[in-house]
């Protein structure tokens, strides 16, 4: 395992996964939990099946795969199934996670969490990508194809930006193009590795 590990965090269409992109390039193993939300609901998981018999076949697509947008529009509109769903995936998603840091060979490694509240043991430092609350909700009505109410809805439901903000050892604020993340992630990246040397 890398002994030494950065949490990227930011609220939805903050471009966590674009940062992530810009350190994987530098060599750097990112490990992003919302890849692992999707991989501990594939078809054959024991994840799948409960959600399905719990919610009904109709969170299933055709194929047999989770229909993710029917699921959030249920669990959004439910608290205590958000809360139900939580307590299934959230030991399946931490398990999946910690064995890919363990198998990081890279200086430092990375795990991307957007529901981090506070500082876990296992991590060294956190990287918020910070956006104001107005560009989250047109970068998630484009992404996800859902109306303004609905995105409002999801950006409610997360940790306030100021309260992220006040988790963060350092920040990159992610108004501009991907380009623009080019310099700020090399300077981190290189503090990050002298941090992981001492």
């Amino acid at each position: 395992m890398a002994e030494y590990i950065v949490a990227i965090t930011g609220g939805i269409g903050s471009g966590k996964s674009a940062v992530g992109d810009r350190f994987e390039s530098l060599g750097i193993r990112v490990v992003d939990m919302d890849v692992a939300s999707r991989v501990v609901v594939e078809p054959g998981r024991p994840a799948l099946a409960a959600i399905a018999e719990r919610f009904g076949e109709g969170m299933l697509n055709g194929d047999g795969t989770l229909d993710r947008r029917a699921l959030r529009e249920h669990i959004f509109a439910n608290k205590d199934e958000r809360m139900w769903l939580n307590a299934l995936t959230h030991p399946l998603i931490n398990a999946w996670v910690a064995d890919e840091l363990t198998a990081a060979t890279s200086p430092y490694a990375i795990v991307i969490n957007p529901l981090l509240v506070r500082k876990d043991a296992y991590v060294n430092r956190i990287l918020v990508v910070d956006v104001p609350v107005e560009t989250q909700i047109e970068r998630t009505m484009a992404r996800d194809d859902v109306d303004s109410k609905q995105a409002e809805s999801i950006v409610a439901s997360q940790i306030g930006r100021e309260k992220r903000l006040d988790l963060a050892d350092d920040v990159i604020e992610n108004t501009g193009d991907l380009d623009a993340l080019l310099a700020p992630v090399q300077g981190l990246h290189e503090q990050y590795v002298e941090a992981a040397r001492t």
